[in-house]
Protein backbone atom coordinates (compact mmCIF):
# COMPACT_ATOMS: atom_id res chain seq x y z
CA UNK A 1 0.00 0.00 0.00
CA UNK A 2 2.82 2.17 0.78
CA UNK A 3 4.78 1.59 -1.56
CA UNK A 4 1.35 2.34 -4.28
CA UNK A 5 1.20 5.90 -2.65
CA UNK A 6 4.58 6.67 -2.98
CA UNK A 7 4.38 5.87 -6.73
CA UNK A 8 1.30 7.60 -6.76
CA UNK A 9 2.90 10.68 -5.47
CA UNK A 10 5.87 10.35 -7.88
CA UNK A 11 3.63 10.59 -10.97
CA UNK A 12 2.51 13.87 -9.44
CA UNK A 13 6.21 15.19 -9.60
CA UNK A 14 5.76 15.32 -13.56
CA UNK A 15 9.31 15.04 -14.26
CA UNK A 16 10.52 16.86 -17.63
CA UNK A 17 12.36 15.10 -20.53
CA UNK A 18 15.66 13.19 -19.57
CA UNK A 19 17.69 15.88 -21.02
CA UNK A 20 17.82 19.19 -22.19
CA UNK A 21 20.16 22.04 -22.97
CA UNK A 22 21.52 24.00 -20.16
CA UNK A 23 22.22 27.53 -21.60
CA UNK A 24 20.65 31.05 -21.54
CA UNK A 25 20.23 32.17 -25.40
CA UNK A 26 22.64 35.62 -25.67
CA UNK A 27 20.94 38.65 -25.62
CA UNK A 28 18.20 37.21 -22.95
CA UNK A 29 18.28 39.31 -19.62
CA UNK A 30 19.54 37.52 -16.76
CA UNK A 31 17.46 35.82 -14.07
CA UNK A 32 15.85 37.99 -11.45
CA UNK A 33 16.95 38.20 -8.08
CA UNK A 34 16.80 34.89 -6.01
CA UNK A 35 13.50 34.84 -3.57
CA UNK A 36 13.34 31.65 -2.60
CA UNK A 37 16.49 30.11 -3.26
CA UNK A 38 19.28 31.06 -0.85
CA UNK A 39 22.99 32.12 -2.53
CA UNK A 40 25.59 29.06 -1.79
CA UNK A 41 27.66 30.17 0.47
CA UNK A 42 30.49 28.72 -0.91
CA UNK A 43 29.69 27.78 -4.94
CA UNK A 44 32.81 25.18 -4.97
CA UNK A 45 32.44 21.96 -2.69
CA UNK A 46 35.83 20.15 -2.99
CA UNK A 47 36.23 16.83 -2.39
CA UNK A 48 38.03 13.24 -3.36
CA UNK A 49 37.19 10.09 -5.09
CA UNK A 50 35.66 7.72 -2.65
CA UNK A 51 34.40 10.56 -0.52
CA UNK A 52 30.76 11.85 0.49
CA UNK A 53 30.07 15.42 -0.71
CA UNK A 54 26.98 17.35 -0.24
CA UNK A 55 26.28 20.58 -2.66
CA UNK A 56 24.32 22.70 -0.48
CA UNK A 57 20.73 24.06 -1.58
CA UNK A 58 18.41 25.68 1.19
CA UNK A 59 15.07 27.50 0.19
CA UNK A 60 14.18 30.52 2.50
CA UNK A 61 10.65 29.83 2.23
CA UNK A 62 8.52 27.25 0.56
CA UNK A 63 6.19 28.12 -2.13
CA UNK A 64 2.99 26.34 -3.14
CA UNK A 65 3.11 23.61 -5.19
CA UNK A 66 6.62 23.64 -5.15
CA UNK A 67 9.59 20.83 -7.25
CA UNK A 68 13.26 20.96 -6.63
CA UNK A 69 15.53 19.72 -9.47
CA UNK A 70 18.93 18.28 -9.52
CA UNK A 71 20.81 18.45 -12.86
CA UNK A 72 24.60 17.85 -13.96
CA UNK A 73 26.21 19.80 -17.17
CA UNK A 74 28.09 16.79 -19.05
CA UNK A 75 31.42 19.06 -20.69
CA UNK A 76 31.46 16.43 -23.33
CA UNK A 77 28.07 17.99 -24.83
CA UNK A 78 26.71 20.37 -22.61
CA UNK A 79 23.52 18.93 -22.40
CA UNK A 80 21.76 18.93 -18.72
CA UNK A 81 21.14 15.81 -16.83
CA UNK A 82 17.97 15.01 -14.42
CA UNK A 83 19.66 13.76 -11.41
CA UNK A 84 16.81 14.30 -8.54
CA UNK A 85 13.18 15.97 -8.23
CA UNK A 86 11.30 16.61 -4.95
CA UNK A 87 8.51 18.53 -3.98
CA UNK A 88 9.57 18.21 -0.30
CA UNK A 89 7.56 15.17 0.44
CA UNK A 90 8.96 12.54 -1.99
CA UNK A 91 11.62 12.26 -4.47
CA UNK A 92 12.33 10.45 -7.87
CA UNK A 93 16.01 9.75 -8.54
CA UNK A 94 17.19 9.55 -12.25
CA UNK A 95 20.41 8.60 -14.19
CA UNK A 96 23.33 6.42 -13.46
CA UNK A 97 24.07 8.78 -10.38
CA UNK A 98 21.01 7.24 -9.10
CA UNK A 99 22.12 4.85 -6.61
CA UNK A 100 25.00 7.02 -4.84
CA UNK A 101 22.62 10.44 -4.28
CA UNK A 102 20.23 11.40 -2.05
CA UNK A 103 18.80 14.47 -0.20
CA UNK A 104 20.24 15.69 2.40
CA UNK A 105 17.29 17.00 3.96
CA UNK A 106 18.57 18.04 7.22
CA UNK A 107 15.22 20.56 7.50
CA UNK A 108 12.16 21.40 5.98
CA UNK A 109 14.18 24.08 3.97
CA UNK A 110 17.08 21.95 3.22
CA UNK A 111 17.29 20.20 -0.78
CA UNK A 112 20.70 20.09 -0.89
CA UNK A 113 22.28 16.93 -2.73
CA UNK A 114 24.65 14.33 -1.30
CA UNK A 115 26.67 11.98 -3.39
CA UNK A 116 28.41 9.32 -1.54
CA UNK A 117 31.39 7.36 -2.98
CA UNK A 118 32.29 9.96 -5.48
CA UNK A 119 33.62 8.83 -8.43
CA UNK A 120 35.90 10.81 -10.90
CA UNK A 121 32.59 11.04 -13.40
CA UNK A 122 31.13 13.41 -10.20
CA UNK A 123 33.58 16.23 -11.14
CA UNK A 124 31.77 18.94 -12.42
CA UNK A 125 28.90 21.56 -12.94
CA UNK A 126 25.77 20.93 -11.12
CA UNK A 127 22.33 23.05 -10.78
CA UNK A 128 19.56 23.33 -8.02
CA UNK A 129 16.51 24.71 -10.05
CA UNK A 130 13.32 25.87 -7.64
CA UNK A 131 10.44 24.63 -9.82
CA UNK A 132 7.37 27.30 -9.12
CA UNK A 133 5.38 28.05 -12.31
CA UNK A 134 6.71 31.12 -13.49
CA UNK A 135 8.95 32.10 -10.12
CA UNK A 136 11.69 29.57 -11.29
CA UNK A 137 15.08 29.82 -10.03
CA UNK A 138 18.35 28.28 -9.61
CA UNK A 139 21.51 27.97 -8.41
CA UNK A 140 25.01 26.72 -9.68
CA UNK A 141 27.22 24.57 -8.21
CA UNK A 142 30.71 23.26 -8.68
CA UNK A 143 32.16 20.46 -7.31
CA UNK A 144 35.56 19.69 -7.43
CA UNK A 145 38.27 16.63 -6.88
CA UNK A 146 41.44 17.01 -5.59
CA UNK A 147 43.50 15.13 -8.38
CA UNK A 148 46.69 14.54 -10.94
CA UNK A 149 46.64 15.09 -14.38
CA UNK A 150 49.09 12.70 -16.61
CA UNK A 151 49.96 12.50 -20.48
CA UNK A 152 48.97 9.08 -21.79
CA UNK A 153 50.16 7.20 -24.74
CA UNK A 154 50.27 3.46 -26.28
CA UNK A 155 52.68 1.00 -26.34
CA UNK A 156 53.54 2.31 -29.84
CA UNK A 157 54.02 5.51 -29.76
CA UNK A 158 52.53 8.91 -30.05
CA UNK A 159 49.47 10.51 -31.69
CA UNK A 160 47.93 6.76 -31.91
CA UNK A 161 44.11 7.45 -29.99
CA UNK A 162 41.38 8.80 -31.67
CA UNK A 163 38.58 10.48 -28.81
CA UNK A 164 37.00 7.23 -27.96
CA UNK A 165 40.49 5.03 -27.80
CA UNK A 166 41.70 7.86 -25.50
CA UNK A 167 38.47 7.80 -23.49
CA UNK A 168 38.50 4.29 -23.03
CA UNK A 169 42.66 4.32 -22.60
CA UNK A 170 42.39 6.53 -19.66
CA UNK A 171 39.42 4.74 -18.14
CA UNK A 172 41.41 1.52 -18.46
CA UNK A 173 44.71 3.18 -16.06
CA UNK A 174 41.83 3.48 -13.48
CA UNK A 175 41.31 7.72 -14.45
CA UNK A 176 39.55 9.49 -16.85
CA UNK A 177 39.95 11.91 -19.70
CA UNK A 178 40.91 15.66 -18.12
CA UNK A 179 38.48 19.00 -18.47
CA UNK A 180 40.32 22.04 -19.77
CA UNK A 181 40.28 23.28 -16.40
CA UNK A 182 42.33 20.09 -14.63
CA UNK A 183 44.88 20.71 -17.53
CA UNK A 184 45.13 24.34 -16.95
CA UNK A 185 45.26 23.82 -12.90
CA UNK A 186 48.02 21.11 -13.99
CA UNK A 187 49.70 24.02 -15.92
CA UNK A 188 50.05 26.27 -13.60
CA UNK A 189 51.43 23.81 -11.20
CA UNK A 190 54.36 22.49 -13.59
CA UNK A 191 52.97 20.43 -16.48
CA UNK A 192 55.16 20.71 -19.40
CA UNK A 193 54.61 18.41 -22.03
CA UNK A 194 55.04 18.52 -25.79
CA UNK A 195 52.56 16.43 -27.52
CA UNK A 196 49.03 17.10 -27.78
CA UNK A 197 46.01 15.18 -26.73
CA UNK A 198 42.77 14.80 -26.14
CA UNK A 199 40.73 16.02 -23.30
CA UNK A 200 37.28 15.57 -22.22
CA UNK A 201 34.91 17.85 -24.39
CA UNK A 202 36.76 16.66 -27.66
CA UNK A 203 39.52 19.68 -27.61
CA UNK A 204 43.00 18.84 -28.31
CA UNK A 205 45.62 21.08 -26.29
CA UNK A 206 49.13 20.83 -24.94
CA UNK A 207 50.78 22.83 -22.00
CA UNK A 208 53.65 24.53 -22.50
CA UNK A 209 56.24 25.88 -19.59
CA UNK A 210 59.52 26.23 -21.23
CA UNK A 211 59.18 27.54 -24.60
CA UNK A 212 61.54 25.33 -27.15
CA UNK A 213 61.94 24.64 -31.18
CA UNK A 214 59.84 21.38 -31.20
CA UNK A 215 57.23 22.53 -29.14
CA UNK A 216 56.02 25.93 -31.65
CA UNK A 217 58.76 27.66 -31.31
CA UNK A 218 60.92 29.90 -28.78
CA UNK A 219 58.44 33.01 -29.31
CA UNK A 220 55.54 31.34 -28.28
CA UNK A 221 54.42 32.48 -24.65
CA UNK A 222 54.05 29.89 -22.23
CA UNK A 223 50.50 28.72 -21.36
CA UNK A 224 47.73 25.80 -22.32
CA UNK A 225 47.96 25.80 -26.54
CA UNK A 226 45.14 24.52 -28.37
CA UNK A 227 44.35 22.77 -31.83
CA UNK A 228 40.80 23.62 -31.08
CA UNK A 229 37.66 20.79 -31.77
CA UNK A 230 38.69 18.36 -33.76
CA UNK A 231 37.19 15.21 -35.70
CA UNK A 232 36.74 12.45 -32.72
CA UNK A 233 36.86 9.86 -35.35
CA UNK A 234 39.53 10.55 -37.65
CA UNK A 235 42.13 12.75 -35.47
CA UNK A 236 44.82 11.13 -33.35
CA UNK A 237 46.74 12.24 -30.84
CA UNK A 238 47.70 11.22 -27.15
CA UNK A 239 45.34 11.68 -24.19
CA UNK A 240 45.68 13.49 -21.19
CA UNK A 241 43.92 11.83 -18.38
CA UNK A 242 42.61 12.83 -14.61
CA UNK A 243 42.85 10.79 -11.44
CA UNK A 244 42.59 11.43 -8.02
CA UNK A 245 42.23 9.80 -4.65
CA UNK A 246 42.98 5.65 -3.98
CA UNK A 247 40.88 3.68 -2.03
CA UNK A 248 43.86 1.40 -1.30
CA UNK A 249 47.60 1.13 -1.41
CA UNK A 250 50.39 1.17 -4.05
CA UNK A 251 53.54 -0.83 -3.15
CA UNK A 252 56.24 -2.07 -4.92
CA UNK A 253 58.29 -5.50 -5.22
CA UNK A 254 61.80 -5.97 -5.66
CA UNK A 255 63.42 -8.31 -8.26
CA UNK A 256 64.32 -9.27 -11.28
CA UNK A 257 61.12 -9.93 -13.09
CA UNK A 258 59.53 -9.88 -16.88
CA UNK A 259 56.31 -8.71 -17.42
CA UNK A 260 54.29 -12.32 -16.73
CA UNK A 261 56.48 -12.74 -13.35
CA UNK A 262 55.82 -9.15 -12.40
CA UNK A 263 51.86 -9.99 -12.57
CA UNK A 264 52.27 -13.08 -10.60
CA UNK A 265 54.28 -11.81 -7.81
CA UNK A 266 51.42 -9.11 -7.01
CA UNK A 267 48.91 -12.17 -7.06
CA UNK A 268 50.99 -14.06 -5.31
CA UNK A 269 50.59 -11.43 -2.64
CA UNK A 270 46.88 -11.10 -2.82
CA UNK A 271 47.11 -7.95 -5.03
CA UNK A 272 46.72 -6.37 -8.97
CA UNK A 273 49.74 -5.38 -10.87
CA UNK A 274 49.34 -1.23 -10.50
CA UNK A 275 47.85 0.98 -13.14
CA UNK A 276 49.17 4.07 -14.62
CA UNK A 277 46.28 5.94 -12.56
CA UNK A 278 47.09 4.31 -9.79
CA UNK A 279 51.16 5.01 -9.68
CA UNK A 280 50.34 8.61 -10.13
CA UNK A 281 47.99 8.80 -7.54
CA UNK A 282 50.11 7.10 -4.81
CA UNK A 283 53.11 9.67 -5.87
CA UNK A 284 50.09 12.70 -5.46
CA UNK A 285 48.28 11.64 -2.17
CA UNK A 286 51.05 9.21 -0.11
CA UNK A 287 54.08 11.04 -1.44
CA UNK A 288 55.05 7.35 -2.99
CA UNK A 289 58.90 7.79 -3.48
CA UNK A 290 61.05 5.05 -5.05
CA UNK A 291 64.42 5.30 -7.26
CA UNK A 292 63.25 1.68 -8.86
CA UNK A 293 61.76 0.82 -12.17
CA UNK A 294 58.74 -1.03 -12.27
CA UNK A 295 56.36 -3.22 -14.28
CA UNK A 296 52.68 -1.46 -14.25
CA UNK A 297 50.08 -2.80 -16.41
CA UNK A 298 49.60 -1.32 -19.58
CA UNK A 299 53.34 -3.28 -20.15
CA UNK A 300 55.39 0.28 -19.43
CA UNK A 301 58.05 0.27 -16.40
CA UNK A 302 57.87 3.85 -14.26
CA UNK A 303 58.48 5.03 -10.61
CA UNK A 304 57.67 7.70 -8.86
CA UNK A 305 59.88 10.66 -7.03
CA UNK A 306 58.55 12.77 -4.98
CA UNK A 307 62.06 14.25 -3.33
CA UNK A 308 64.33 14.74 -6.64
CA UNK A 309 67.81 13.70 -6.05
CA UNK A 310 71.26 13.43 -8.91
CA UNK A 311 70.86 9.29 -8.80
CA UNK A 312 67.46 9.02 -9.40
CA UNK A 313 67.31 10.52 -12.86
CA UNK A 314 68.86 13.85 -12.17
CA UNK A 315 65.56 16.10 -13.26
CA UNK A 316 64.70 18.84 -10.59
CA UNK A 317 61.44 18.42 -10.21
CA UNK A 318 59.29 15.68 -9.00
CA UNK A 319 57.37 13.05 -10.72
CA UNK A 320 56.69 9.64 -12.27
CA UNK A 321 59.69 8.99 -14.08
CA UNK A 322 58.99 6.53 -17.41
CA UNK A 323 61.46 3.88 -19.09
CA UNK A 324 58.59 2.91 -21.60
CA UNK A 325 56.98 0.43 -23.10
CA UNK A 326 60.65 -2.24 -22.72
CA UNK A 327 60.17 -5.74 -23.94
CA UNK A 328 57.73 -7.83 -21.88
CA UNK A 329 60.51 -10.76 -21.57
CA UNK A 330 62.98 -8.97 -19.90
CA UNK A 331 63.58 -9.97 -16.63
CA UNK A 332 65.07 -6.05 -15.44
CA UNK A 333 62.58 -5.00 -13.17
CA UNK A 334 60.58 -5.05 -9.71
CA UNK A 335 56.98 -4.41 -10.24
CA UNK A 336 54.00 -1.96 -8.66
CA UNK A 337 51.36 -4.07 -6.89
CA UNK A 338 47.76 -2.41 -5.92
CA UNK A 339 45.57 -3.86 -3.35
CA UNK A 340 42.13 -2.23 -2.42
Amino acid sequence: MHRLLLLGCLWLLAAPPASSIFQRPTGTPAPARLQYLLEPLHPTVHTQRGATATLPCVLRALPRNYRVKWSKVEPANYRENIIIITNGLYHKNYGPLSPRVRLRHSHRYDASLTITDVALEDEGRYRCQLVNGLEDESVSLTLHLEGVVFPYQPSNGRYKFNYHEAKRACEQQDSRLATYQQLYKAWTEGLDWCNAGWILDGTVHYPIINSREPCGGRLLLPGVRTYGARDKQKDRFDAFCFTSALQGQVYFIRGHLNFKEAGQACRNHGAAIAKVGQLYSAWKFSQLDRCDGGWLADGSVRYPITTPRERCGGLPDPGVRSFGFPSKEMRTYGTYCFVG
